[in-house]
Formats: structure tokens, sequence, C-alpha cells
């Protein structure tokens, strides 16, 4: 069943410009007019409990985007449909269907604890005392909330924040969750343990999220599929897992020798050093010379290995490669 469905979709901002070279009165009569299209008539559908990256560089249209799918924008052609509703005409109702959790920017009281954020926004869900308690209960067990659960908000620390705005966000049992760069700031743990807890509420209350980050562990971590946009416009819209395939041009095997090498053999085209050193030899094998497969073959003739690693590029340098070219 699609959750979200988006046809040729634009948004398009129109501003005056300006001649530097010409005088003031000149330009009050003869300002032009010029048209920035932050969308640019994009396309796709989402499933119910898929994960998405949504990813781009600034300024290439996710923000605006996630705007007009939460009914904040109005586009200026095209349709959206989420949960078979029109985000502008249904926005009230839309509300009911969806979640939003942004970084930088909190829905929850500071001075109050978590419980009164819960219960306000139970309330503006016409969610009754009992429905509220019940859902504190299963959201506070599934975020392990209860050892700070009574603390003022402002008094918690930025992972916990955090663990709290998803928690508040969920109140309804929303179908969807839009989550606007989640793990800005935190530290390495407490990245992995939102993470997991997406993953957890996706499989277990099949809740479809919509994701945007600059941080390529989230999107590795969580999402299926990667949708990637710039300049307005979509650029590929691929599985994760596709994307690693299809993009990663490098490979680095890591080997741990048995001997100590005075000298280095010369490796084949296509194939270099990364590391030389007593305990770890690094090479880096560029897939469109050379296949792994026939690099490995090469090592191990030429050099006495105890064990062996392959690690595939990073997600980030891949995604960096695409907006390269683009």
């Amino acid at each position: 069943m699609k959750i979200i469905e988006v046809k040729k979709l634009l948004k398009e901002y129109k501003y005056k410009v300006k001649d530097e070279k010409k005088g003031f009165f000149y330009n009050l009569f003869n300002e032009k007019e010029k048209v920035l299209k932050a969308v640019n008539n994009i396309s796709f559908d989402i499933e119910e409990g898929e994960t998405v990256a949504f990813i781009g560089p600034n300024g290439a249209g996710k923000s605006t985007t996630i705007k007009m799918l939460t009914g904040i924008l109005y586009p200026t052609k095209g349709e959206i449909k989420i949960c078979g509703l029109t985000p502008i005409k249904d926005r009230n109702e839309l509300a009911y269907n969806i979640g939003t959790v942004f970084g930088q920017r909190s829905q929850l009281l500071p001075n109050l604890p978590l419980t009164e954020s819960m219960e306000m926004f139970g309330t503006m869900y016409d969610m009754d005392k009992n429905q509220i308690k019940k859902r504190t209960k299963e959201l506070v067990a599934l975020f392990e909330l209860e050892e700070f659960i009574n603390q003022p908000v402002r008094k918690l620390s930025l992972g916990q924040r955090m663990r709290a705005e998803i928690a508040v966000s969920l109140i309804h049992s929303p179908k969807i969750i839009f989550l606007d760069e989640p793990t800005i700031g935190l530290d390495v743990v407490s990245k992995k343990n939102l993470r997991d807890l997406l993953i957890k509420i996706n499989k277990e209350e099949k809740v479809t999220i919509f994701l945007t980050s600059h941080d390529t562990e989230d999107i590795q971590s969580i999402c299926d599929r990667c949708i990637i946009i710039n300049h307005g416009k979509i650029i590929i819209d691929t599985s994760t897992k596709q994307l690693m395939k299809d993009y990663v041009k490098n490979k680095n095997i890591i080997i741990t020798p048995n001997t100590v090498f005075e000298e280095f053999p010369e490796l084949i085209n296509g194939v270099k050093y990364e590391k030389k050193s007593k305990n770890q030899i690094i090479v880096n094998v560029d897939t469109e010379v050379v296949s792994t497969q026939k690099a490995l073959q090469d090592l191990i003739k030429k050099l006495d290995i105890d064990d062996i690693n392959i690690e595939n590029e990073s997600l980030e340098n891949i995604i960096r490669g695409i907006y390269e070219e683009n």
C-alpha cells in the first residue's frame, strides 16, 4: 500500500534582481523578476513500512519537500497524497497520521517533566486520559525513559531529549514519522541507541520512516532505500544496498602479515599501498581497473598473510562522488 505519493511536484520562488551598474531610479522601474525552482518536477512513491533516506547537499530542496509533504508549504504545481490525504486541504486530518522530529528544534515543554508534554500532545490528538496513560507507559518502556521521566526537560542530556522527542511524536501512533537530522550533536553511543530505537519502532509498530540526515551512518543503519536530490531534482532513487553496489569503485584490503617485510613487493596495476607497517598493511583496489579477486590472488602470492579483511568504500564518499558528478 502506497502511503506517500508525489507526482510532478514543483515549488518556485520569485524574486527581484537589480542591475548594479544602473542607478536607483532605473532599478525602481526596471527590476527583473527571476524564478528559483527549489523543487523541480519530482515524483516518487513510498510504501507503508518503508524506511527511506531523503538526502542531498544544503540547498538541494530537502527541507522544502518535507514542508510540502507535511502541509507547511503550498506547492506551485503537482500532487501530494499522504495516507490518501492532500496535505494543504486536509492538514488537520493529516496531523493525526504523521509525527515530526526536527533535531535542532524542540517540541517539548522545557520547564515541565516529560509526562506533561506527553499528556499535552495526547490531548491535542483527542486521546482520552486512559489512552494517554496506556500509550505513555508503552513509550516509556520502549524508549527506556523511566530514569528521567519526571525530570524537567531542560535538565535532560541531548541524547535523552532526542529519545523523548521521538517518543512524544509517537504518542498518537502515527503511520509516518518525518525525521530531520535526528542525531545531530549526539555522541557515538547516543546515536547508536537512537538508531536502534528507530529500527525497533519500524519493525514493531510498522511506522514508515522518512529521514533526512547528513550522517551517513544514520542512512546505512536505518534506511533500506535512498532518494538523492540535488538542485531540486531527484538524481537517484534506489535501495541502499544497490547504491553501494553500483557506486563502490574502491575497496580497501587490510592485511595482518605473518612476517616483517624489509621491502614491500611491487603491486599490479590498479592496486596501491595505503599503509605499510610491521603490524598492518592496507592496500587500495580500484575495481574499475582490476577485480578484487585478481588483486587478492596477487597479494596472496607476494605476501605472507596471517589475516585479511576487505572493506567497501564508505557511503559518505559514494554520496560525495554522486554530488560532484551532478
